[in-house]
């Protein structure tokens, strides 16, 4: 299991809100899967209104969330 960072915008209403999510995912794939269930799940936003911009593998030493890192730590 690896950690992914995805960084984009989502349109709320008629404003456009920029977002950052760190997730746990076995590729990229799916990591972009997640992060549209994560952000439809919790703004309520369909999948076609969210832009993923930028989505990177980071490094164990880089992740912020400690969720993340620990689902990271126990995969190993």
């Amino acid at each position: 299991m690896k950690a992914f960072k995805a960084t984009g915008t989502f349109l709320m209403g008629k404003d456009i809100q920029p977002f950052s999510k760190e997730v746990a995912a076995k590729d990229k794939n799916e990591a972009e899967e997640l992060v549209y269930s994560i952000m439809g799940s919790k703004h309520n936003v369909k999948r076609f209104r969210i832009d993923i911009e930028k989505l990177v593998p980071i490094k164990d030493d880089e992740i912020t969330d400690q969720v993340i890192a620990y689902k990271i730590k126990e995969a190993k």
